[in-house]
């Protein structure tokens, strides 16, 4: 029953997934290099989860100084460890499972961005090339950072 479970939420994931692509194509039109320079930050922040001690998943990313350190969704939670606890004793999302999810990170930003990454560092080289186009070292303001 709990596999049912699982699978029946990793293809809802998989279904926001494809609704967020959507999003990120309309934005690169619609935005250009500025959201170019936002979605290859965070899929550089997403793919590099093994050089943290905490998952890297937009809830407990920091969102806003003067709430620090209190800004995240996870902080906001009843027990801030639940997420660390789920990956690690409840589903034990170990290194494998770490690489299948740093590869479809890959996999979407190659579709995204119509250009091949085969490591994080390809993305990071990507992500320069871009922020070395808008002249910037951050994306402006209003976007993703």
């Amino acid at each position: 029953m709990i596999k049912q479970i699982y699978k029946i939420i990793s293809h809802d994931e998989a279904r926001h997934g494809g609704a967020y692509l959507r999003y990120m194509k309309k934005a690169l039109v619609e935005v250009g290099d500025g959201a170019r320079a936002a979605f290859s930050k965070i899929g550089v922040l997403m793919a590099s989860a093994r050089r943290t001690q905490k998952p890297l998943h937009p809830t407990n990313l920091h969102v806003n100084k003067d709430l620090f350190p209190n800004d995240t969704v996870q902080s906001r939670l009843p027990d801030p460890d639940w997420l660390e606890n789920w990956l690690d004793g409840q589903i034990r999302f170990d290194a494998d499972w770490e690489k299948k999810v740093v590869d479809r990170i890959l996999h979407n930003m190659s579709l995204l961005f119509e250009r091949t990454f085969e490591s994080v560092q390809d993305l990071n080289r990507y992500r320069k090339e871009v922020m070395a186009r808008l002249g910037a070292t951050e994306p402006p303001v209003g976007h993703a950072a």
